[in-house]
């Protein structure tokens, strides 16, 4: 009798422990869920846009640019891709880019604030106390109290809320932010986060001659965004997407890599940002070591074995001595939607190529960068806007978001839409305009003489 008890004990407690531990992988199952609830795109004012008028007379006024510089900048900025609706900060557009105050960083970030963090929390109908995380990314900015810390008292949130401030991390530095939510989701079930991704421009405008450094102000301009995610399940039939995975790969380890984007000073102590010529490699490393981790999590598999298959065929028949082209891999077979950092055109090209893009795909960041600039880590929320004002994110569809920073960094993560989509959101006014006849912009044809002076000498009149 006690030997039955012993076995009968015996198989209870092996029943429990399974049970246990089917419990436990379902609430781990769950944790490791990962719902974007929705998102809303900072739109400036109208006073803060850059028209070439606008550019031409910051431009003149800084009086250290010889005709050299002129023409760079002019080649530099009609290449860009950007149009006349982007935004700079007040400080800017005052004349004081040579003079910015903690002031003014601070106002360009409350602005933002403003907008986007309300608008999103407005949206879903969730109260800022029932926020439980708040990451929050801006590159070049770290004023104290952190900026994550002006949110939480912002908006009154709780005394236990997670905040976590980000700085340093480039343009790369949103999707890092949605990881570092995701992976304290694991620990935690039924967390609601808020994720803010932003670049400071306004203390961070070069007023010097470095060419490296002078890109920057052709390129970047402000903007932000805010994201609502959260892993419980009770939102999950709300949910805009659902996040499948996320690769992130950093080669700072290699020198030239470390160095392709700096934040440093010039040879005559002004700040700013070089971006240095070994960026395109140092990109084009990261970008396949991140993909070789990609692509087994998100492609089919039968495109994996004719892409292995074709590169063993390649070697055993030695055919790239006989000039064939090299296999690709094809990452439309997993992919619907490629949500690309519109870094500038040289970028959205080179990523266009190296995947086999059509220019519907990559039509987006274009529109993106024409409209908004490169606004850094926040860019990719803006072309996901643009994807889902046009109405092409449908139930189903999966969405490959990739970006590029400074390190160098390369990170992706891959999302799977719950519904149909719609919201124009930061598009609402001009989706309508958009993909305009024309990229050109005007500089050329207002600025293009600067091309015939003869001389070197600075101080002309725009």
């Amino acid at each position: 009798m006690a030997m039955v008890l012993l076995a009968l004990l015996t198989v209870l407690l092996l029943a429990h422990a399974a049970a246990y531990l089917a419990w436990q992988a379902v609430s781990r199952r769950r944790r490791a869920r990962c719902y974007l609830l929705d998102y809303a795109c900072h739109k400036p004012s109208d006073d803060r846009k850059v028209t070439t008028e606008t550019a031409g007379a910051v431009i003149e006024r800084n009086k250290r640019l010889g005709l050299s510089e002129y023409r760079f900048l002019l080649k530099v900025i009609v290449n860009s891709g950007i149009g006349e609706h982007t935004y700079c900060p007040r400080n800017v557009l005052e004349g004081r880019e040579e003079r910015p105050t903690l002031g003014d960083a601070l106002e360009e970030m409350d602005d933002l604030f403003a907008d986007a963090v309300a608008a999103v929390l407005a949206k879903t109908g969730v109260a800022a106390r029932d926020v439980d995380l708040v990451v929050l990314n801006v590159g070049s900015f770290a004023p104290a109290p952190s900026l994550v810390s002006r949110v939480v008292r912002r908006f009154g949130m709780r005394e236990d809320v997670m905040a976590y401030n980000l700085s340093g991390m480039g343009c790369s530095a949103g999707l890092i932010a949605v990881d570092l939510a995701r992976n304290v989701m694991l620990t935690r079930p039924r967390t609601m986060a808020l994720v803010v991704t932003s670049e400071s421009c306004a203390p961070n405008w070069y007023v010097g001659t470095d060419k490296s450094m002078m890109l920057g102000n052709c390129l970047f301009r402000c903007g932000g965004a805010a994201a609502l995610l959260t892993n419980d399940p009770a939102f999950r039939a709300r949910a805009k997407m659902e996040l499948r995975c996320l690769v992130r790969a950093n080669i700072a380890a290699h020198d030239d890599a470390h160095a392709a984007a700096v934040h440093r000073e010039d040879a005559d102590g002004r700040l700013g940002v070089s971006l240095s010529k070994a960026l395109p490699k140092a990109a084009v490393r990261a970008f396949t070591e991140n993909l070789q981790r990609l692509a087994p999590r998100i492609l089919p598999a039968r495109e994996l074995a004719r892409f292995a298959c074709r590169r063993l065929a390649r070697k055993l028949l030695r055919r790239k001595a006989a000039g064939g082209p090299n296999p690709k891999i094809d990452f439309k077979s997993g992919v619907d939607h490629f949500c690309l950092h519109p870094g500038g055109t040289a970028v959205i090209e080179a990523v266009r190529k190296s995947l086999g893009l059509s220019a519907h795909d990559v039509e987006p960041a274009r529109m993106t960068l024409h409209r908004w600039g490169n606004t850094s880590a926040s860019s990719l929320w803006y072309v996901l806007s643009y994807m889902e004002a046009k109405r092409r994110l449908k139930r189903g569809d999966r969405v490959l978001m990739l970006t590029f920073g400074s390190g160098f960094k390369c990170n992706s993560c891959y999302w799977e839409v719950s519904r149909d989509l719609a919201d124009a959101g930061a598009w609402e006014d001009c989706i309508a305009e958009y993909p305009p006849e024309t990229l050109v912009n005007p500089y050329m044809d207002k600025f293009g003489w600067v091309n015939d002076v003869q001389g070197q000498g600075g101080g002309f009149v725009f």
